[in-house]
């Protein structure tokens, strides 16, 4: 019997192809996907489906785009919950905060419990305008619209896809990449969901300390949601670039956030949604 890696960013498993006018048996690599606990204090806090490899990236970047941490100074302590013969402890993260986030987590822990209890309707006075009013009380907007550079817009997708190892092999993941204004990579990272892919570059960002400087540039291998841009904002990334589409609340929240979004990145065209493009010399 094969026993199988739950960390693998792979798995081997066998198919029928069909191709030609004929069936063949082969072996095929897939994505693999498993649960993650985040725990705060060793309480459940969330449990989100992802590629393992980078999990303490992903609790960090998680963590930041709850805002229960901002810093990493905020984390005192995060392990595995490796004990014992157990396998599901390897998919288990605890987090102990440190400072004065750690007097918020019970509150947070509530807060989360809370959202998961409530019944929404159609009359719940829930509206797209509101989410951003109410996401600018934690993240401002920038100051002014960020102005693109065309040749640096176009530069970017053959790097993220450099970076798309496990893709490349699967088919499978997204990808996420953090870049500075002049396209200097900082962090990519894989995973079957886009918004852990994200998480683990600003988490991976936030425990090396590094602090967001003007300009910085966050591209994703596919479209373009609220949550993603509501995850650039928090981490102060101004611009992101997508190969696909960006969805209605998406623009509304880069253009009142004065964030750059670009999409349809791809074959060297692009559409801009948010801020400008500086005029090719």
């Amino acid at each position: 019997m094969a026993i199988l890696d739950p960390t693998a960013p792979t798995r081997e498993i066998g198919v029928q192809a069909y191709a030609d006018g004929a069936f063949s048996h082969r072996a095929d690599q897939v994505a693999t996907e498993e649960p993650l606990e985040i725990r705060l204090a060793g309480e459940p806090l969330a449990v989100v489906m992802r590629t393992p490899g980078d999990d303490m990236d992903l609790t960090a970047g998680f963590l930041a785009a709850e805002g229960i941490v901002r810093a990493a100074r905020d984390i005192g302590t995060m392990r595995y919950c490796r004990q014992g013969t157990d396998p599901d402890l390897q998919n288990v993260v605890d987090v102990v905060l440190s400072g004065p986030r750690a007097d918020t987590a019970e509150a947070a822990l509530a807060r989360r419990r809370a959202e998961r209890a409530t019944v929404t309707s159609t009359s719940c006075g829930v509206c797209g305008k509101r989410s951003i009013e109410a996401l600018h009380c934690d993240a401002p907007p920038f100051e002014a619209p960020p102005v693109l550079e065309h040749d640096v817009i176009l530069a970017l997708p053959p790097r993220l896809r450099q970076m798309q190892a496990v893709f490349q092999a699967t088919g499978g993941l997204h990808a996420a990449a953090v870049f500075t204004a002049q396209g200097e990579l900082l962090v990519a990272r894989e995973d079957v969901g886009r918004h852990n892919a994200v998480d683990k570059c600003v988490g991976h960002l936030l425990l090396e300390e590094r602090a967001p400087e003007p300009g910085m540039v966050l591209m994703v291998s596919g479209r373009t949601s609220f949550e993603i841009i509501q995850k650039a904002l928090n981490a102060r990334i101004q611009t992101v670039l997508a190969v696909s589409a960006p969805s209605s609340l998406a623009v509304e929240l880069a253009r009142a956030s004065r964030m750059g979004l670009v999409g349809f990145l791809r074959g060297g065209a692009f559409n801009v949604y948010a801020g400008e493009v500086a005029p090719q010399a």
